[in-house]
């Protein structure tokens, strides 16, 4: 008789996915603003985007507030 015994234990993958995250996240890349990373940007429209963003930062109250006192 033997003290030790060979035991294999075996644990399931785990699936992060599960619980609909995969559907989750494919909700989201599907959303027309979703964030994609693509090679070809164009410049111009780049610019453009981020004018606006700083626009809509200087138009808003308490952005120029903490500006202010900064």
């Amino acid at each position: 008789m033997s003290l030790f015994h060979k035991v294999k234990v075996h644990f399931s993958s785990i699936n992060p996915l599960a619980n609909g995250l995969d559907q989750e996240i494919a909700a989201e890349q599907a959303e027309p603003e979703a964030i994609t990373l693509e090679e070809n940007l164009d410049p111009y429209e780049l610019q453009q985007t981020w004018q606006h963003i700083e626009e809509e930062f200087e138009s808003d109250a308490e952005w120029r507030e903490l500006q202010e006192h900064n």
